[in-house]
């Protein structure tokens, strides 16, 4: 079996849901179950004996130690993290908590009990940290895509602690042998992503006939990955890659955050004619600090690995604008009081 933290976020529950459609092997859950944390995205696995859902932290040593004493999981995915680079930049102590301090206890449990285990188990054994772009900084227009040796460059506390856990990861190798593996992903979309993002929040507004906030100029440009291409990746990575190596994962598809805001108009029109999403489409105050570019080179993981993208940009989001159209219970119980008020404060037009 295998170890999922941070698996009812929206990466780990995809993770989950596609490694059961791939593999019977169960796998244990553990999840603090913070405000992006939703059980109902795994509600499809009520019942399942193959998934053990736990309520817990990665920083709290004593469940870690149960967990890995209990199940000796063979592999352990590390998804948890607070990851929302506008909510780092208004209260980044939960982001140093959780990415920096939490990935370090948690890597401290797992070397104690890995440096017990038996030979065999001992070097089969995986450590597969799940990583950003955004440790690389930003890039001109015209600057090469980020590759595994870009020097690392955060703009964000978001994405220096995410840095910082990166670096913490590496050093557990090098230094004490633990068999890890990191992926650095680019900016990741499709279903059960909390409307927090752009692309969710632009389709929940949308449906909604709310605003369509954008910051600044809408020029800022990302390297668009489906979420559950990034899965099938984690999955690639943990089979093949190489203890201590780092693999860039990306989509191929940059573009411009206006032009995804178009995109996804055009595609919510044509399910809901007469809404003219593009009505609402709001420029609002840039945020601090904001990168203007990423993109990957994810030439590595194709050449060593085998791994490319399934899906375009097109048919992610066709996939992508589906999903939300249909599983409004599921949106429902992500829209909170305090979700709200959070959207309100954070992309208001008039500031």
């Amino acid at each position: 079996m295998i170890l999922v933290t941070g698996g009812a976020g929206f990466i780990g529950s995809n993770f989950i849901l596609d490694w059961f459609a791939q593999h019977g092997e169960p796998l244990v859950n553990l999840d603090k179950l913070t405000y992006a944390g939703n059980v109902r995205s795994l509600a499809s696995l009520a019942g399942d004996e193959r998934h053990l859902f736990v309520r817990g932290d990665i920083g709290d040593a004593g469940a870690v130690r149960a967990l890995l004493t209990e199940h000796r999981p063979r592999a352990i995915v590390n998804f948890a993290a607070e990851t929302h680079v506008d909510r780092s930049i208004h209260g980044p102590a939960a982001f140093i908590e959780t990415n920096v301090v939490g990935t370090f206890s948690l890597l401290e449990c797992v070397r104690d009990w890995w440096s017990e285990l038996p030979p065999g188990e001992r070097q089969a054994f995986r450590f597969l940290h799940v990583s950003t772009d955004e440790v690389y900084g930003s890039l001109g227009p015209d600057d090469p895509a980020f590759s595994e040796t870009t020097p690392f460059a955060p703009n964000s506390p978001y994405a220096a602690s995410k840095a910082s856990s990166d670096h913490v990861v590496r050093a557990y190798h090098h230094t004490y042998g633990l068999p890890t593996l990191t992926t650095n992903c680019s900016n990741n979309y499709g279903p059960r992503q909390f409307p927090e993002k752009l692309i969710p929040l632009m389709i929940v507004n949308a449906l909604g006939g709310k605003p369509l906030p954008v910051y600044g100029d809408g020029r800022n440009v990302r390297d668009w990955l489906y979420v559950g291409d990034h899965c099938s990746a984690i999955r690639a990575v943990l089979e093949r890659g190489r203890p201590g190596e780092t693999y860039n994962v990306g989509g191929s598809a940059e573009m411009a955050n206006i032009d995804v805001v178009h995109t996804l108009c055009d595609l919510v029109n044509a399910a809901r004619p007469g809404l003219a999403c593009e009505r609402l489409i709001t420029y609002v105050t840039d945020r601090p600090g904001h990168d203007r570019r990423y993109a990957i080179d994810a030439s590595r993981i194709r050449r060593e690995i085998g791994w490319t993208p399934s899906e375009t940009f097109e048919s992610g989001m066709r996939r992508t604008v589906d999903w939300y159209m249909t599983n409004g219970e599921w949106l429902r119980s992500v829209e909170t009081a305090e979700y709200r008020r959070w959207v309100d404060l954070h992309y208001d037009a008039s500031r």
